[in-house]
């Protein structure tokens, strides 16, 4: 079986260079790759000639759309009948395609996801938020797991498709935040199943710095009303907990003007982060900023989550309110 590899790009070279790299030491080498600069000002495209030799690849520029009809572009201009996308930040195992091959040759499946782990280079900060955006403490399970293979919703950093699917649901939709979400409800609600292949894990960067993580699940955080807006059963009780532990906090940290012990538990759960993330990543130092990671991951989400909900119950405004700010910059 071969594939197509598709990923959007902005101003990401050397983070490029470095998925390049991992995809030239796959073990199963049936697949093209397929890079799109979107818009970019900083190009990567003497990263792409070099690789030439190594990979099948593709390379094309385009104005700035955002990554949805990025990849929508890429699949325009692809050869093959299954699409994989990863993000430019991803390191990619080297026995990843070999996986996902012998999955498919042995239980097809028109769409599938896979998790994401730290790779041993990245920083303790990229470590801390990886463990905070996998962590069930702080996400509540919400990424899906073997239990839940026939609700698995795909995130299009590690999702993987059929040309018949594209063409039956158009592909990913013109949003900044939350276009991956979108098209795994659409796929489902068109009759597909997507299920998750554990074992196809990528290495997933992430943000660099707190404050772009912060961004990041701000903006995550307000997209969840505007898929409320388009798939009003997608939204559960688990989407809502960020918001409900910003409310939560702020409470009882106004409480512990007149009763210290309020704060008890606001500690606790700290140091039910930092003892689970010491375990789970073998270092005090990513334990202590996966705590600082998990308290900024909730509360950008929260308050993206209250503030897009003002918005669009409150004042009514439409569901593009949430994206008027570009993803990249």
């Amino acid at each position: 079986m071969k594939f197509s590899i598709i990923v959007p790009v902005y101003n990401r070279p050397q983070e490029v260079l470095e998925l390049l790299q991992s995809l030239a030491k796959q073990t199963y080498t049936q697949f093209e790759v397929i890079i799109v600069e979107d818009g970019s000002s900083i190009s990567c495209e003497q990263i792409v000639a070099d690789f030439s030799h190594l990979l099948e690849i593709k390379y094309f520029t385009k104005q700035n759309e955002g990554p949805g009809l990025t990849r929508n572009f890429g699949m325009k201009h692809a050869g093959t009948d299954y699409f994989i996308f990863f993000d430019s930040d991803c390191l990619i195992p080297e026995n990843y395609m070999g996986i996902v091959n012998s999955e498919l040759t042995a239980h097809f499946t028109d769409a599938y996801g896979g998790s994401d782990a730290a790779h041993s280079s990245f920083t303790p900060i990229q470590k801390a938020i990886s463990y905070s955006m996998t962590s069930f403490i702080t996400t509540g399970g919400i990424r899906g797991g073997k239990k839940k293979m026939d609700v698995f919703h795909p995130r299009s950093f590690n999702m993987g498709f059929s040309r018949k699917v594209y063409e039956k649901t158009g592909g990913y939709a013109a949003m900044r935040f939350g276009e991956d979400v979108d098209l795994s409800l659409r796929i489902l609600e068109s009759g597909f199943k997507a299920k998750l292949i554990p074992d196809a894990f990528v290495y997933h960067k992430r943000r660099t710095s707190f404050y772009k993580f912060y961004k990041q699940v701000h903006n995550s955080g307000m997209a969840r009303i505007a898929l409320y807006a388009r798939h009003p059963q997608s939204l559960k009780l688990v989407h809502m907990l960020p918001a409900a532990f910003v409310t939560g906090t702020l409470f009882l940290i106004l409480l512990s003007l007149l009763f210290p012990v309020s704060l008890l538990p606001i500690f606790m759960l700290a140091l039910l982060i930092f003892v689970h993330a010491a375990v789970s990543t073998g270092s005090f130092r990513v334990a202590y900023l996966s705590v600082v990671a998990s308290f900024v991951q909730l509360f950008g989400y929260g308050i993206g989550f209250y503030r897009a909900a003002y918005n669009y119950f409150i004042l009514k405004k439409t569901e593009k309110f949430a994206f008027r700010e570009n993803f990249y910059k």
